[in-house]
């Protein structure tokens, strides 16, 4: 990490107005890192009722289009817009006799950001998803994709896993990064992963006033622990997890998982004031995958949520308790998709 170029490259600036297209953009994770890095997005597609209303009422200026990606016509944008972004769902695909070609995609999610490439046409296509892709079905559904992006006319950087710790997030949040660009332009600029910060942020650095925020995380409501629950977590050192706990304890908490083999490292544990954080789920409070707050016997409520995400305190979140953790366990760290922007900027800087 050290003797890298971040503050170099923090200074990236676009020579003009960039434009993106998003697809399955969730409460905006992607989009407003993007947005830091100088793009505007000008679509932003979202099934998920409460995360499309979170976008709205952060950015009334966004054009969001709620619903299925399969009724839209992304003709109208094309030759239009530089970037078509998007974390499409890794779903199998039928391998039975096909090459597994666009057709033969037909009816995933992924067939529908292809087609959305297809219509478009942008100058690069950034696909962003989880690390098991790389190993999803043996590593065919990887090669399918790759397959369908050549057939597309795009040239494809080498993906990459990008490790969310060394971008300025608290999190040990693991994402497969997908990027290429159209044949035409393939050559004329070289794609650059983006520099690693010079250290890694912690819990510390994510709810305390410091480097990363100018004020101590606000208040906000959170998921709250049943009563045995807490009694048993509160046994837990700052940092550990059920092993920790008296033998006769860890039987009555793992039950029948107490006998089987696995760390299971994510069951009863407490963060660390000065380590990352775990990477986060969908909910704060699932047995298989606590995280509990540094110094509190409690789940993070969910502006802590949002901190480790990286989303300023001014992002709101709509919808119930667990819509909002929802979406951000979710989303695109906004410091990761913030760096891998200003590298996309570079990449089209130096096609112009």
């Amino acid at each position: 990490m050290s003797g890298g170029r971040w503050e170099e490259e923090m200074k990236t600036a676009s020579d003009r107005e960039l434009t993106m297209v998003e697809l399955f953009a969730g409460c905006g994770g992607m989009a407003l890192g993007m947005e830091k890095a100088g793009f505007e997005t000008v679509l932003l597609n979202e099934i998920d009722k409460r995360a499309c209303q979170t976008l709205r009422k952060n950015r009334p200026g966004w054009n969001v289009v709620e619903g299925d990606v399969s009724g839209i016509d992304f003709t109208p944008y094309k030759g239009k817009v530089d970037v078509v972004a998007g974390g499409f769902p890794c779903q199998a695909f039928s391998y039975a006799g096909k090459k597994m070609g666009f057709e033969d995609t037909r009816g995933t999610l992924f067939f529908e950001f292809a087609r959305a490439v297809k219509e478009i046409l942008p100058k690069v296509l950034v696909g962003e998803n989880v690390r098991g892709l790389l190993n999803h079905e043996d590593g065919r559904t990887l090669e399918a994709i790759k397959g369908v992006i050549a057939e597309l006319g795009y040239t494809l950087v080498e993906p990459k896993v990008l490790k969310a710790i060394f971008y300025q997030v608290p999190q040990k949040r693991e994402r497969l990064l997908l990027v290429a660009v159209r044949n035409d332009l393939a050559g004329k600029s070289e794609f650059q992963w983006p520099s690693p910060f010079n250290r890694i942020m912690t819990m510390r650095d994510a709810l305390k006033k410091g480097e990363l925020f100018p004020t101590n995380v606000p208040k906000s409501d959170g998921q709250v622990y049943p009563t045995r629950k807490k009694e048993i977590l509160s046994m837990v050192p700052q940092g550990g997890y059920w092993r920790d706990l008296p033998e006769d304890v860890q039987k009555e908490y793992m039950l029948r998982s107490f006998y089987l083999g696995g760390g299971k490292t994510g069951m009863a544990r407490w963060l660390s004031w000065g380590e990352p954080s775990l990477t986060l789920t969908c909910s704060p409070a699932q047995k298989q995958t606590e995280r509990c707050h540094p110094n509190e016997t409690r789940p993070l409520t969910v502006r802590e949520y949002a901190r480790v995400q990286t989303f300023p305190d001014d992002w709101e979140f709509c919808g119930s308790l667990s819509s909002r953790y929802k979406q951000i366990g979710n989303a695109v760290p906004v410091n990761l998709a913030h760096a891998v922007g200003r590298s996309l900027v570079r990449l089209l800087n130096g096609l112009e």
